[in-house]
């Protein structure tokens, strides 16, 4: 399978250059993050290039949390006031203390991505960072092999992306493609049954897909599906809604259906963690 890079180096570092509020006016190729969560699942990463690292307290949960993780820590944390990470990364951004400069991720080739296990997820010009990193974290949680994303219609790695996975982007490789309709043939080249999640076909059943593995395609809010790639699909199913609404937040609806397809890999003696009872 090939997996066409063209255009993304020049547009990522576009990107990464202008920075925004939310990225602080990082360097081309860099991005920050913030938030315990992301930050403390990029310490643990062992890809991930650190280049600064910000802190409130010398204990900072996040510090704390790698450290738990079995994480070495390959940067002096630096000590700043509340108001500095404010100044830094914009007054909005709930950075819970802790920010850190970080290499963009290295790209994985879809070749690459599909050696781990799992159902995989492919968004058709999802742009919202937000629903994005909400995906990611439904992605890991369900244990998707990876996100494959239309390079140009995806949002970069950004710290609002990955402070919405809450540290998934560490963990849930996303895969940019030039072509959407040619990594869709690609998936079904290498063994995928790919099903455009969208109304008109049939309703998604976890079980029926037994012994195949499933990507799951997902359009954008209130566009759907286009119609190429829809027509690219294996077939077209939707979610079984009994209620009054029509249709689901995207991120919403990717984690009903890989829960969908996680059933069929649920074993029979399955139990639920016990909830602790209040204190």
């Amino acid at each position: 399978m090939r997996n066409p890079r063209s255009g993304r180096s020049s547009r990522h570092q576009r990107n990464q250059s202008s920075g925004g509020r939310e990225g602080g006016g990082a360097p081309a190729g860099s991005c920050w993050l913030f938030g315990t969560h992301a930050v403390a699942a990029a310490l643990a990463n062992p890809r991930r290039v650190f280049q600064r690292l910000l802190v409130t307290e010398g204990d900072h949960p996040a510090l704390l949390a790698a450290r738990e993780a079995g994480a070495r820590l390959t940067i002096e944390p630096e000590l700043a006031q509340r108001a500095k990470l404010d100044e830094l990364l914009g007054a909005e951004a709930v950075h819970q203390g802790v920010a850190a400069l970080v290499k963009l991720l290295p790209n994985l080739t879809l070749d690459e991505a599909l050696e781990r296990p799992g159902p995989v997820l492919v968004l058709d010009q999802v742009t919202d960072p937000r629903n994005v990193g909400a995906i990611l974290r439904s992605a890991a949680a369900f244990g998707a092999a990876c996100l494959v994303v239309q390079d140009r219609n995806a949002p970069e790695e950004t710290a609002v992306l990955a402070k919405a996975a809450s540290g998934a982007l560490e963990t849930v490789p996303m895969v940019r493609e030039v072509n959407l309709s040619r990594a869709i043939e690609a998936l079904q080249k290498g063994g995928c049954w790919t099903v455009g999640l969208d109304a008109g076909g049939g309703l998604l059943d976890g079980p029926s897909f037994e012994g195949r593995r499933v990507a799951l395609v997902l359009g954008a809010e209130g566009k759907g599906l286009r119609r190429l790639t829809r027509e690219s699909c294996d077939e077209i199913a939707g979610l079984y809604m009994p209620g009054d609404m029509e249709s689901l937040n995207v991120s919403v609806a990717a984690a009903v259906g890989l829960y969908e397809l996680a059933r069929v890999r649920m074993p029979s003696t399955y139990q639920p963690a016990a909830t602790k009872k209040p204190t």
